[in-house]
């Protein structure tokens, strides 16, 4: 089944604390998301391995495995961003489409081993990226098509969330 596209701006995250996961970007400093990433990014393995990765809650709900399969592409992706943001000025980010993603690329299908492995090294590499940012660098630009700006900084506030939220997603519901 298809899942109904997210067409909302997250942007809202870096204004005030997420009401779903509670994560308050406001409180991130550049320097503290090379350790988020690796914290998150441990934690998806054991989510991988549950036996009903493959299970959507209901159906508008991604299952585990294609929250997990997202998050690994959310760090290539914003791997990608940052890089050009650290050697370009003010570049203009390509667009992505998330849900054509997951249906392109067939999320709900991997292998959870594979996309385990993938995701962490993607994370970690992110993790090492962030880490190597230069103290100069942090204001550094880059923009969305649709207009929104970030720095250096702001880009990794903006992005910690995401895979804190979906772990949150997944965990969550799973507990319940």
């Amino acid at each position: 089944m298809a899942i109904v596209p997210d067409t909302k701006n997250w942007t809202w995250v870096l204004e005030r604390p997420c009401p779903e996961c509670g994560l308050d970007t406001s409180s991130v400093r550049l320097a503290d998301v090379p350790g988020i990433l690796r914290e998150n990014t441990a934690a998806w393995p054991a989510v991988l391995r549950d036996d009903l990765v493959r299970v959507r809650p209901d159906d508008s709900t991604w299952s585990p495995l294609e929250y997990a399969a997202h998050v690994r592409d959310v760090f290539r992706i914003f791997a990608s961003r940052l890089a050009a943001m650290l050697s370009d000025d003010n570049p203009l980010f390509e667009n992505w489409d998330q849900d054509a993603t997951a249906v392109a690329e067939r999320y709900a299908e991997l292998d959870p081993a594979f996309v385990s492995a993938e995701l962490v090294s993607a994370g970690n590499q992110l993790a090492d990226a962030f880490e190597a940012v230069p103290r100069d660098a942090a204001s550094r630009t880059g923009r969305r098509s649709d207009g929104a700006v970030f720095s250096v900084e702001t880009l990794g506030r903006y992005l910690v969330h995401d895979p804190i939220h979906h772990l949150w997603d997944v965990t969550a519901r799973r507990a319940v």
